[in-house]
């Protein structure tokens, strides 16, 4: 199984409620953080959502 690393590279102050919630369900608190995640459709739809704020790699 794939692996997605994800880093926030914006800030979710100004973000609605829902997208602040979403950088928290993926373990992003900070400016520059990286979390690796599972390849899994529940985790590409919480991506797509806060996907201005956020760059993503796929590694192998």
């Amino acid at each position: 199984m794939a692996t997605l690393k994800v880093k926030q590279v914006k800030s979710a102050i100004g973000g609605k409620q829902y997208q602040r919630d979403t950088l928290r369900s993926l373990g992003l608190r900070k400016i520059g953080q990286t979390v690796e995640k599972d390849d899994k459709p529940e985790i590409r739809g919480m991506i797509r959502t806060v996907a201005h704020l956020v760059t993503v790699e796929e590694i192998k």
